[in-house]
């Protein structure tokens, strides 16, 4: 039989609940291309419940605006694939929680370009709520296969980021 998740996964998933806890955070996601996939992923390790406070999956520009507070002006500016709309989707789900710690993911999964922008782009946001204030970094990656195989890199590389940002802002980074 063959195995539900890979190595890189495993320790991906298995990292960033260790994060959580030790660091007595608890998680939002406000997910578009990834669906959904990273709420999953933690939650299917037994006891991660309390760690995750909730999870958007928000695909129109309509429900980003409706419910995580996206700018239909960012949305214009920028395109719904920018490192902009991430970052305000991580703000607003932030701001609809009592989480510290929000993912956020937009991207084009594929097979097409869109609008210009290559199938296989995805722009990320990692938002963290201190007692200093907010913290949100963002990223632009491209990832390469299919849409489901670009979806779970995206979702994996999510997680594996969140302990290289949490250590920025425990530094005091403020970006």
């Amino acid at each position: 039989m063959k195995p539900i998740f890979n190595d890189v996964q495993i320790s991906a998933i298995h990292e960033a609940l260790l994060l959580l806890r030790n660091h007595s955070l608890r998680l939002t996601t406000a997910e578009s291309c990834t669906a959904g996939k990273i709420v999953t992923l933690l939650s299917e390790v037994e006891g991660s419940g309390e760690l995750i406070e909730s999870g958007y999956v928000v695909y129109s520009p309509e429900a980003k605006q409706r419910l995580l507070n996206v700018s239909p002006s960012t949305i214009e500016t920028f395109n719904l694939t920018s490192c902009e709309v991430a970052r305000e989707m991580a703000l607003g789900a932030l701001r609809d929680s009592p989480a510290s710690v929000a993912l956020a993911t937009t991207g084009i999964l594929g097979p097409d370009d869109v609008d210009g922008i290559p199938a296989g782009t995805i722009c990320f946001a990692w938002a963290f709520q201190t007692d200093r204030g907010q913290s949100v970094f963002t990223r632009q990656l491209r990832f390469f296969g299919s849409r489901c195989e670009v979806q779970r890199q995206a979702a994996e590389h999510a997680l594996q980021s969140l302990s290289q940002f949490h250590h920025r802002v425990l530094a005091g980074e403020q970006a």
